[in-house]
């Protein structure tokens, strides 16, 4: 039977390139894709964590939060209480169904080669868009692709919007306008207060893999949880086809 899939997009870091932190010197677009089917155990899987240790589904997952055990999260300075629910988190995340597709820039690396006036944003999404066409042309089962991101201002989300709107009416290098059109079938902006899971899944994934491109020599335990989530090729190569680090 078809079904729906969809793209959750989140994002770590600034992308503005006039201003580069020192400690954070990198832009990661993050997308999680999967499929309706495996949505619905993700979607069970959040709510019966954050019933466990809140008695509540209403607890909203934010990567920053979490490692710095902040609002409901301050529960957390408890050790055992911290290493339960670590563990929880890890294993739901791990046996989740789903595919990650994410751009990284290198800010400093990247002005050196194309300057600040190119737009990280637009070249991020494109490839993001792109290699999710490419992903779902490997399934049988797609009814369409719903992408999904959290709002984050009028001004931004307008632009964002812009930007998806361009590949949808002109496509990309590798991917036509007619093939973008075929397959997604939305593209909305979603409230945080909204407790969407798949897009918490998305938050939790971008800050570990700009923390690996910023720095791969660090202990990143969350990242090697991840690095099998990628989309692969054949040969189970996930650069250029589920991470793309840019230049």
């Amino acid at each position: 039977m078809k079904q729906d899939y969809f793209l959750f997009l989140d994002e770590s870091g600034d992308h503005g390139l006039n201003k580069i932190d020192p400690s954070f010197p990198a832009f990661i677009l993050c997308g999680v894709m999967m499929s309706q089917g495996n949505y619905a155990f993700l979607d069970s899987s959040f709510n019966y964590i954050k019933n466990k240790f809140w008695e509540s589904g209403n607890v909203i997952f934010h990567s920053r939060d979490i490692r710095k055990w902040q609002k409901e999260f301050s529960i957390l300075v408890d050790p055992s209480i911290r290493e339960e629910f670590y563990k929880a988190l890890e294993t739901c995340i791990f046996q989740s169904q789903y595919a990650i597709i994410a751009s990284a820039i290198r800010k400093k690396e990247y002005i050196k080669r194309y300057g600040v006036l190119s737009d990280v944003y637009a070249v991020s999404l494109s490839f993001v868009i792109e290699r999710a066409i490419f992903y779902l042309d490997q399934k049988t089962d797609v009814a369409g692709l719903n992408i999904l991101i959290e709002k984050r201002g009028k001004k931004e989300d307008a632009q964002l919007l812009r930007y998806f709107n361009k590949l949808y009416d002109s496509g990309t290098s590798f991917v036509t306008s007619a093939r973008i059109k075929a397959v997604v079938k939305n593209f909305d902006f979603v409230d945080k207060k909204d407790n969407e899971n798949g897009l918490q899944l998305s938050d939790l994934t971008a800050y570990p893999i700009a923390t690996h491109i910023i720095d791969p020599s660090r202990a990143n335990p969350a990242f090697d949880v991840l690095e099998r989530k990628f989309y692969a090729g054949r040969r189970g190569n996930y650069l250029g086809y589920g991470l793309k680090i840019f230049p």
